[in-house]
């Protein structure tokens, strides 16, 4: 699977995110700006011990994005969707977008993927523009999408660290 983080904001959100592609065997694709630094340094203060793991690849923009990717089939996670993220059945090799936190995907964007837009469903609030963490949100559709091949090269079965299952 691939995850697609268009402009993220939150460093600890998309830290979240990595560890999530990490444990998934998935690659993480992040779309520049940055909200934030990813040297060494930056890294290390953030306690994300396990970034060089992760499978990641930069951006300049959306633009470049498909110039790379020219055959993806892409995923648009947004609250302005009409099918939910439940209802799409998604490819072995599937490119999920997620736009950031701030804003989501741009418009401009969006328009042109009519077809695959996903999203979760949420009460509304009071508010009315309040949507779940960026984190939380890729965690739902990705375990979705690989649950729908049946978790690909995932363990699938758990052991205890001192006893033992009854059977």
């Amino acid at each position: 699977m691939n995850i697609i983080l268009h402009e993220p904001e939150i460093p600890q959100n998309t830290g979240n995110i990595a560890r999530s592609c990490l444990l998934t065997n998935s690659t993480l694709h992040l779309i520049r700006p940055l909200g934030f630094n990813t040297d060494e340094k930056s890294l290390a203060r953030s306690g994300l011990d396990y970034w060089h793991e992760v499978n990641i690849k930069y951006y300049d923009n959306f633009h470049h994005f498909l110039e790379v990717n020219k055959n993806a089939v892409i995923y648009m996670a947004t609250t302005k969707a009409k099918a939910t993220y439940s209802q799409m059945k998604y490819n072995k090799d599937a490119f999920i977008m997620f736009g950031k936190e701030s804003a989501g995907i741009p418009e401009e964007i969006l328009v042109n993927y009519k077809a695959t837009a996903i999203r979760i469903p949420m009460a509304k609030t009071a508010r009315g523009d309040r949507s779940l963490n960026l984190a939380t949100s890729v965690g739902i559709v990705l375990f979705e999408a690989l649950r729908q091949h049946d978790f690909p090269d995932m363990e699938q079965k758990g052991n205890l660290h001192r006893l033992n299952w009854e059977d």
